[in-house]
């Protein structure tokens, strides 16, 4: 909770099950802001579908082999918790005069989803943890040229530290050369925070032959002069 934004966590469900006992954690995430607000369902520290006000509709952010699950009037009842939201974030606003907003600064990293193969296509993922408030911004370039084309990011995950994480993709096909990049924009930087990947093919380097070579000449100097001291030695005896 911060003057600039609201947020509630609801963790923690038991599931019981015919003669066991399985023990998930179930989380919904509704936040707002002046301006801009989340809500989303995860379950064991998975993103299972969350609302994209901007587009509004309801998204399905599980992966293609498991059985979904499915919120019916998700996206309805989400603007209806956003509005509440929004209305609870002025009343206390104005109850606590507009506190400072606690910032942490937010972490990167970017790395290829699968082994990388010239002309195969795969994924870059831009994982950024450690901040808040949510949510970031990310940018992706390739070869200094911004891209939109193929990107995605997910919707904020809480840390139970209290800060979050959010992971954004770029779907690219590897060629030799290319330069890609990923910046990451949010409150608490002074400036954006930028990390670089670029695509390498391993080739052969001129050490292992200049070793080699080297060690072939020393090698038939070395039976050449055991040679000559064998020739010298049967003519003196």
């Amino acid at each position: 909770f911060s003057a600039s934004g609201f947020l509630l966590l609801v963790p923690a469900v038991l599931w019981l099950f015919p003669q066991q006992l399985c023990t998930h954690e179930s989380i919904q995430v509704l936040g707002c802001s002046a301006s801009d607000g989340v809500d989303m369902y995860g379950l064991d520290a998975e993103e299972l579908e969350y609302i994209d006000f901007k587009k509004k509709e309801a998204v399905d952010a599980q992966p293609k082999f498991v059985d979904h699950v499915e919120h019916t009037g998700f996206y309805q009842q989400a603007v209806a918790n956003l509005e509440n939201c929004k209305q609870n974030l002025a009343i206390a606003d104005q109850a606590l005069k507009n506190p400072p907003v606690k910032l942490d600064v937010p972490h990167s990293t970017i790395y290829p989803r699968d082994d990388v193969q010239l002309d195969v296509e795969n994924h870059l993922i831009c994982h950024v943890s450690g901040f808040f408030p949510a949510p970031v911004s990310v940018y992706w370039t390739r070869n200094n040229q911004n891209v939109t084309e193929g990107t995605s990011i997910n919707t904020p995950y809480p840390s139970k530290d209290g800060t979050f994480t959010q992971i954004s993709t770029l779907k690219f096909t590897p060629q030799q050369g290319d330069i890609y990049s990923c910046t990451v924009q949010h409150p608490a930087l002074e400036q954006p925070l930028t990390r670089v990947w670029d695509v390498e093919q391993d080739q052969p380097g001129i050490g292992p032959a200049v070793f080699c070579g080297l060690g072939l000449t020393v090698g038939l100097l070395g039976v050449a002069t055991g040679t000559f001291f064998l020739i010298k030695g049967n003519e003196c005896s």
